[in-house]
């Protein structure tokens, strides 16, 4: 497959840093109508425009209800633990050429990792069930912003598409998860 017929090959090799990007980064023009004049302002406005910030005073009557919902425990009884076999499959089923998260670790480290110190991993990922917990740093992603086609010359913030990198191990915990979620949903 070739690079024009797989346009992901080249966000990975900008993702890591196999390649330097030939897009240089451009003024931008601001709510205001003015335009950026330093590379600081220019990242600020991209990040206004990429990342939305969670504020509870602007939430509806349903957000609010799934927030409440969050913060109460719930009172069921223990899930059975991962099996090996359960998470070495998961992990085998991402590509280990796929770029890495903030943390530069890929799936292919991560089964590495598994098959040395399976019963660490094991109850990692047990621990997470058991107690609910989705640790904050899985949740951290690496943005890379590509210019969208067509797109390169514009000074609007939209011009860029954030393409973000997470964590192997919230991805991992993620699929199974949703496997389990699945299962239960199937099986009744």
């Amino acid at each position: 497959m070739t690079s024009s017929s797989n346009p992901w090959s080249q966000v990975y090799k900008l993702a890591t840093g196999k390649v330097r990007s030939k897009s240089i980064m451009t003024t931008l023009r601001k709510p205001d109508g003015t335009e950026t004049s330093s590379i600081l302002e220019t990242m600020n406005i991209m990040l206004d425009h990429l990342i939305t910030v969670d504020r509870e005073e602007e939430e509806t009557c349903y957000n609010k209800n799934i927030r409440k919902m969050i913060e109460e425990l719930i009172q069921t009884c223990d899930d059975i633990e991962f099996t090996q076999g359960e998470i070495k499959q998961t992990i085998e089923s991402f590509n280990s050429k796929k770029a890495p998260g903030l943390n530069g670790i890929t799936s292919g480290i991560y089964l590495r990792a598994f098959n040395k110190f399976h019963r660490v991993v094991k109850a990692i990922f047990y621990q997470c069930l058991k107690i609910g917990c989705f640790p904050r740093r899985w949740k951290i992603a690496k943005i890379i912003p590509i210019t969208k086609p067509g797109k390169e010359n514009s000074m609007d913030p939209s011009k860029y598409l954030p393409i973000s990198l997470l964590n192997i191990g919230g991805k991992i915990l993620e699929k199974l998860l949703i496997n389990r979620i699945n299962h239960h949903i199937y099986r009744n």
